[in-house]
């Protein structure tokens, strides 16, 4: 129990549970049954509230409403049973975000949900108190254009983020399996939603190209740079204006025999390649800007798919800060980046994601794809009331990283000493006076 006699607050959210067919596997469910039976067992006066996108509903395109939850107890058995035992010792308040707003839409789930000691709240926000202030809780989707729910409780709901998520993330895990490696379905962890495309590419190349291929477009890419830089030095050899450059690298490979020939041969080739490459590129920047600038004009897209993590947060923080000055922190999820920041009037604490983060990488060399580096960072937040204020700690998950086994060894090589940082926030109190 915590010193004013509050519950200990335990947070947690963006799950996203279930989908069609490879979206259904769990890669974290050990750790969450791990998680659950901690709580079920703690001395604390404890709390969990799971702050929305538990189920990712949105990802089931092949049937609808309850059905979707038959659908879950089938698959997640033993998820379902240890929520019941935890439940049992400690109150468990859950949140819809917006892959689960479908919560929100069917009363039916209210009454499933607390057959597993489940306590569903259909609202888009939820406050607790802790010491003489307040916690506002809400998973963050409200503050994001793309994903807003305008008719809350609506069944047939459908931001621009429901049509990515049914025609991208879910076609994404019907199709993961036919790879050469199972990866696809990570599709749902590229954020933002932009980087898809590369990261396509970036898979792609490492991953689904015939090795052979690869290993013979991999030292043209790295060498790019050099061979567009010596592209320009035989452009102004050729042009009588400058030849010492060539003349030099000419006269040091020619001391070694056959092998200077062949290193000049390969130079050549890869000199002539990027040349081609640079005279096609040139026209395709200036079409590709015109055609970016004329669609602008026309206002054919008017929405981007980024999530600002930032700005649209602290505003409406400090909007419920100055309506309901007892409010101490602003809690939410959705962007899947877990941090904390004192802002005027209180605190902002993101509770992260449960699902793999890939954290994108550019090769330091040539014009190599980008690695995308997957990692975890699973994290439980723990908020109490303490004789000095009302403490904030992000409790790390213990999961082993995913890279051993889902990057090659050219991605390995390529992120040497480059590994994400996967460290949380630091832990910090509130003052009451703040």
């Amino acid at each position: 129990m915590s010193e004013d006699g509050d519950p200990v607050y335990y947070v947690i959210s963006d799950l996203h549970i279930g989908g069609d067919e490879q979206l259904k596997e769990m890669e974290f469910r050990t750790e969450l049954l791990d998680f659950l039976e901690r709580l079920e067992h703690t001395d604390e006066d404890a709390e969990l509230v799971i702050n929305g996108d538990a189920f990712g509903l949105w990802e089931f395109t092949e049937i609808s409403g309850i059905e979707k939850f038959d659908v879950l107890e089938d698959r997640y058995p033993k998820l379902f049973e240890q929520l019941r035992a935890t439940g049992v010792e400690i109150p468990i308040t859950l949140i819809p975000g917006n892959h689960d707003h479908e919560l929100a839409a069917y009363d039916e789930y209210v009454d499933r949900l607390a057959e597993y000691n489940v306590t569903l709240v259909q609202e888009p926000t939820v406050t607790k108190s802790v010491g003489d202030s307040v916690i506002h809780f809400e998973h963050g989707h409200q503050q994001d254009p793309n994903n807003e729910i305008k008719d809350w409780g609506n069944p047939y709901a459908t931001p621009l983020g429901y049509y990515y998520n049914t025609h991208v993330t879910s076609r994404a895990g019907k199709l993961s399996d036919r790879g050469r490696f199972n990866w696809l379905k990570d599709v749902q962890a590229v954020t933002p939603t932009e980087r898809m495309p590369v990261w396509l590419i970036s898979k792609y190349f490492y991953r689904e190209m015939n090795p052979l291929i690869r290993y013979a477009l991999a030292p043209f890419l790295l060498l790019f740079n050099l061979s567009a830089l010596f592209a320009v030095f035989a452009g102004l050899d050729v042009a009588g204006v400058w030849s010492a450059p060539v003349d030099f690298v000419r006269s040091v490979l020619s001391q070694f025999g056959l092998a200077g020939t062949a290193v000049w041969t390969f130079l050549a080739v890869n000199v002539a390649m990027a040349s081609l490459l640079i005279l096609v590129g040139i026209p395709l920047y200036f079409l590709r800007r015109d055609i970016r600038k004329t669609v602008d004009r026309f206002g054919v897209f008017e929405t981007e798919l980024t999530v600002d993590a930032e700005t649209p947060y602290i505003e409406a923080a400090q909007e419920v800060f100055e309506a309901e000055p007892d409010t101490a922190i602003f809690c939410y999820g959705h962007t899947h980046r877990p941090r904390l920041k004192a802002i005027e009037g209180g605190a902002l604490v993101n509770t992260g994601t449960w699902l793999k983060r890939l954290d994108r990488r550019d090769g330091p060399i040539g014009i190599l794809p980008p690695v995308f580096y997957p990692s975890y960072q699973l994290c439980a937040v723990r908020i109490a009331a303490e004789s000095e204020g009302i403490a904030i700690d992000f409790e790390a998950i213990e999961k082993p990283s995913p890279s051993p086994e889902e990057l090659t060894f050219t991605e390995r090589l390529l992120t040497l000493g480059r590994k994400p940082d996967v460290n949380l926030p630091d832990s910090t109190v509130i003052e009451p006076e703040q």
